[in-house]
């Protein structure tokens, strides 16, 4: 049997990484410009943002474990499943990731990690549960897809200062409801000019206010065009490298149905987790694609079909 290697390398997802990295610096960096005008201590901001950063960059995959309950298992705990990911990473030419299994009875998968060198490959019970051999393959492979192509890094990182604004956004709101006391612009902890009264503190906070909204904006479409786009390179890319676009698709398609009728409270208790997911588990009607994490099922599985088409033609 012919063994196949790695094929699925996206020039497109590149440059799409590319864009959205120097678009979101350019952002970040004129509100960082905001801050500075608006009285907030140059020192306190880079310790915050150095601190948060670091969070976000050595802790997110455990977080994101921890909110679906997610376990590492040995090869003796899953035997089967090791053995997949082991022979789909050597394909991919990727180190082996840890993985993981949630006790969830909701179908889903992730990956997360900073690199390929240290990865977790994550599924759930209700994922074991329900698929096929082939189409938990096409899955796993989906996964190692987004690791080999480092798009979990870069989205991790894009979402940086996108959580520090949704931070100032919610602290401004408190500090507002507390007479704006305490905070920012010269209030409190951010250690800014002593010497602002309240006037010009207040319309500090309203700056800060309004440029931590627009960031938080903009980066949230920006990162969930990045994420649609990369939903479509994984399955292109798992499905090159299993043979099998066919067997991805019934897989998406038996997901969709199965989260469909997942009890909404057992959704929303992992909606934090849509933009890693492998199909999103959304307790509501979806809103308009432009604010999605992921294209529709629909589109996913007619590009694979087409894939599956074209392979199937005689060279």
């Amino acid at each position: 049997m012919v063994r196949r290697r790695w094929q699925g390398g996206d020039a497109g997802l590149t440059a799409r990484m590319l864009l959205v990295m120097v678009l979101l610096a350019a952002l970040y960096l004129a509100f960082v410009a905001v801050l500075v005008q608006a009285g907030v201590d140059s020192t306190a901001l880079l310790l915050f943002a150095v601190v948060v950063a670091g969070a976000q960059l050595f802790f997110s995959d455990k977080i994101a474990l921890w909110s679906v309950g997610a376990r590492v298992v040995s090869e003796q705990e899953e035997p089967a499943l090791h053995a997949m990911v082991e022979r789909l990473a050597a394909m991919a030419d990727l180190p082996k990731p840890a993985i993981a299994v949630a006790p969830t009875a909701i179908p889903n998968a992730f990956a997360v990690g900073r690199g390929p060198g240290s990865s977790v490959v994550a599924v759930t019970r209700g994922l074991l549960d329900q698929l096929e051999p082939a189409e938990l393959e096409g899955v796993l492979a989906h996964e190692l897809s987004h690791i080999r192509n480092r798009d979990v890094l870069v989205v991790t990182l894009a979402s940086f200062f996108a959580v520090v604004a949704q931070l100032l956004v919610r602290s401004l709101m408190w500090s507002g409801m507390y007479g704006w006391g305490g905070g920012f612009g010269g209030y409190g902890g951010w250690g800014g000019r002593g010497d602002r009264r309240r006037d010009g503190g207040v319309s500090g906070i309203v700056l800060i206010y309004v440029a931590s909204l627009a960031v938080w904006a903009i980066s949230f479409l920006l990162i969930r065009a990045l994420s649609r786009y990369r939903e479509y390179a994984a399955d292109r890319a798992a499905a090159l490298l299993t043979g099998a676009p066919s067997a991805l698709a019934a897989a998406l398609a038996k997901l969709s149905e199965a989260v469909a009728r997942i009890p909404d409270r057992d959704l929303r208790e992992v909606e934090g987790m849509n933009a890693f997911f492998i199909v999103p588990a959304t307790a509501r009607a979806s809103l308009a694609e432009l604010f999605a994490t992921h294209p529709s099922t629909e589109k996913r599985i007619e590009r694979l079909m087409r894939l599956a088409a074209e392979m199937e033609r005689p060279a």
